[in-house]
């Protein structure tokens, strides 16, 4: 199991019940794949330093989790394809 780190940017206009259901989602698509989420917490709205898909404000969503080495590739894949995902990144972290 590695440890990882997944920041992304949702649109600005959801709800807080909807942006915490992203969050609970993507935390249980970890969990499926074999793997343990330590923290999942949403960050303020913020201005982005550019436009993005026409926005130029997202709500930031960081996930600390561990997993197997095939996780992330699954959950880049479906935040990817997520609609009300904007941006995303995952980070490998060193222990």
């Amino acid at each position: 199991m590695r440890k990882y780190e997944a920041l992304y940017i949702v649109k600005p206009e959801l709800s807080d019940a909807d942006v915490a259901q992203l969050a609970a989602h993507f935390k249980g698509v970890v969990e499926n794949l074999g793997g343990t989420v330590s923290k999942a917490e949403k960050w303020d709205r913020r201005k982005l330093a550019y436009e993005i898909k026409g926005y130029k404000e997202g709500v930031y969503i960081l996930m600390e989790f561990e997993a197997p080495p095939a996780a992330p590739a699954e959950v880049s894949r479906l935040l990817r394809i997520h609609d009300d995902v904007i941006r995303h990144r995952i980070f490998s972290q060193e222990d």
